[in-house]
């Protein structure tokens, strides 16, 4: 079984198995968080979470906004 490398703001995480950016999202405790995603340079809509599986070599950018003033 191949093991997924994927850089998460800057940071290497391994997966043994294919993992869905929703998952993904859960595992960091993102979920239900106001948050921008870019996956290779590219704004991810919130709408294909559950569809889009990790690949080996993904950069993600995640943004938690901060509401506040």
């Amino acid at each position: 079984m191949k093991v997924i490398s994927v850089s998460i703001n800057g940071e290497v995480r391994q997966f043994d198995h294919p993992v869905s950016v929703a998952t993904l999202l859960e595992q960091m405790q993102l979920t239900g968080k106001r948050i921008a995603l870019e996956r290779n340079g590219e704004i991810l809509p919130r709408g294909q979470f559950n569809q889009q599986l990790l690949a080996d070599g993904d950069r993600l950018e995640i943004v938690v906004a901060v509401g506040g003033g």
